[in-house]
């Protein structure tokens, strides 16, 4: 298990530099001249704009200024923003609020999407397995910013349960966010727990165990739902890692102050160096967590070893 870690950490390296260069060319490759920008409506004089270029490796061919970007990423630099802000301390103040939000987001998936999923895989063609088809049916059809724009309606201004934007109520901020973040996914979580649990109650194993005079909760809870958790864990895992990286919508819509709003400011400013590191942040992120999920794979089922 040692080695096999040690090798997927190894694999992540290249899996980084891709990533980073890609990204790197594609905010070199952007129209405009974010330098001029700076300036607004009244330009900088041009010897600060040589400056600020000379200063920033503007004026560097793209080979050249991202052997440079990984020279200092090497030596822990993330590089600066325009003003002169380090990359590093947009992260570490930014990171715990996508945190939050995406740890609350994967709580709603858990607790909800599992409980619908296994209820309506025990009571298969029942109403209830019909509800929970037809809903999650319409959430997975219903894009993001309509449902997002729908809770703050709904359950900011019309009943008044949860705040629309901001992060003044403390926990109460993130919860409407992270349903509405949580929801497509808390959707497949349901189906997918369904799906699963539905084919192993169909395996031999299963009658058996009724065979043998086990309870209904036995049979489910001590041998069918263990197998079935296996694709489920995959797909949270992998969740997870996207939640982190993919709330940039879901920040905007409720002003909440995190990486994926940091993210689409600097794509607008064409901050390279911010784009550069928190997007390979976030597929540092998705590693770790596709890492984790494949060690969890062999407390699940001891069948499943590593060499």
């Amino acid at each position: 298990m040692a080695r096999y870690i040690a090798r997927r950490l190894l694999l992540a390296i290249p899996v980084l530099l891709g990533a980073s260069f890609l990204i790197f060319a594609m905010v070199f490759a952007l129209p405009g001249d974010p330098i001029r920008a700076l300036g607004g409506d009244r330009p900088l004089p041009v010897s600060v704009q040589n400056e600020l270029r000379e200063q920033y490796n503007l004026d560097d061919p793209l080979p050249v200024q991202y052997a440079k970007y990984v020279g200092a990423l090497a030596q822990g630099d993330f590089g600066q923003d325009f003003s002169g802000r380090p990359v590093s301390e947009i992260i570490s103040e930014r990171f715990p609020v996508t945190l939050k939000l995406a740890t609350v987001a994967i709580l709603f998936e858990i607790v909800f999407g599992l409980l619908a999923g296994i209820l309506a895989g025990i009571r298969r063609k029942s109403f209830f397995d019909s509800l929970v088809l037809v809903s999650t049916t319409l959430i997975v059809s219903i894009p993001v910013f309509v449902l997002g724009f729908l809770g703050q309606y709904v359950f900011g201004l019309r009943l008044g349960l949860f705040p629309i934007a901001g992060l003044n109520d403390g926990l109460r901020s993130y919860l409407l966010p992270g349903f509405v973040l949580a929801a497509l996914s808390l959707a497949y979580v349901a189906r997918l727990t369904r799906t699963s649990l539905v084919e192993n109650l169909r395996n031999d194993y299963v009658r058996t165990a009724k065979a043998k005079g086990l309870t209904p909760a036995s049979v489910v809870g001590k041998h069918t739902l263990r197998n079935s958790l296996i694709p489920v864990v995959t797909y949270l895992g992998a969740d997870f890692g996207l939640l982190l990286s993919g709330a940039i919508v879901t920040e905007g819509i409720f002003n909440i102050p995190g990486l994926g709003r940091a993210v689409f400011d600097a794509v607008r400013s064409q901050e390279g160096a911010v784009v550069v590191g928190i997007v390979t942040l976030f597929v540092f992120i998705y590693i770790f967590f596709n890492l984790l999920v494949d060690v969890l794979y062999a407390a699940l089922d001891p069948r499943i070893r590593y060499e």
